[in-house]
């Protein structure tokens, strides 16, 4: 992490988890435990039906909530979608954009990437922009780029002035709810990919701005050898997310 120049971010990612009722249940159980943090924002992104309750919820603490995806257009016969305008009404902060289960079930692409990011910024949102290679991508030599070309294709026609409200994850596919974790220097390695292709696009004291979080199976057990990292500036945490204790104990790793 480097707080001099970015925002430490530790974000939940409760996917298809919890009603409004077992949402407000844990938000508080987190606001017990948590109380007020020093150096990390704590985002909770919960499924659609839970944004209201969690809204509610996270009203008297320093907890954001996000929503895990959305569609890149304003309004339409988009059956079963939600705009980037229903989301901020509703007081959401930030959004999943390209999470590596919606490009595997939900055909998103890198385009479609895209045209929501710039959807998001134009509507006042916070864009987390997830980012990966396969296993077998990894072990074919080709990671570099493929995760040059999601971070290139994700930017397109954003302006430098918008940079500082873009965050990404990076989320190897391979270490997705398996499991498996990238050392602490994969994940550096791959976090300091992006920041470059971002410091080529818009210069340096722009990429340096840029949270990017590490998004593969980070829990209380990896959280401080994975944040030791200059590239590292948080956590995108999925089913460690869903139990308090560890939750909290990933946010006082950020904390230090």
């Amino acid at each position: 992490m480097n707080r001099k120049y970015r925002k430490t971010i530790i974000a939940g990612n409760w996917k298809m988890n919890k009603t409004p009722s077992e949402a407000k249940a844990l938000i508080d159980e987190l606001k017990a435990k948590i109380g007020r943090q020093k150096w990390c924002e704590v985002v909770l992104c919960v499924p659609f039906v839970d944004i209201p309750a969690a809204i509610r919820a996270a009203r008297d603490a320093k907890i954001a909530i996000a929503a895990q995806n959305m569609h890149y257009e304003n309004a339409g016969a988009f059956t079963g979608e939600i705009s980037a305008g229903m989301l901020k009404e509703l007081g959401v902060k930030y959004v999943i954009i390209g999470h590596s289960e919606r490009r595997q079930y939900f055909a998103e692409t890198d385009k479609t990437v895209n045209l929501k990011v710039k959807t998001a910024l134009e509507t006042g949102l916070r864009p987390i922009i997830c980012v990966g290679e396969t296993l077998e991508q990894r072990e074919s030599g080709i990671m570099e780029q493929i995760i040059t070309a999601q971070v290139k294709t994700a930017l397109l026609d954003v302006p430098a002035e918008q940079m500082r409200k873009v965050v990404f994850a990076y989320e190897p596919v391979w270490a997705i709810g398996t499991g498996k974790t990238a050392t602490a220097e994969q994940a550096a390695e791959v976090c300091g990919l992006i920041r470059a292709v971002i410091r080529a696009k818009c210069g340096a004291r722009v990429a340096r701005s840029v949270t990017i979080q590490y998004g593969g199976s980070m829990n209380a057990g990896n959280a401080n050898e994975l944040l030791a990292q200059l590239d590292v500036d948080g956590g995108l945490i999925g089913g460690a997310s869903l139990k308090a204790d560890e939750f909290t104990a990933i946010v006082n790793a950020a904390n230090q």
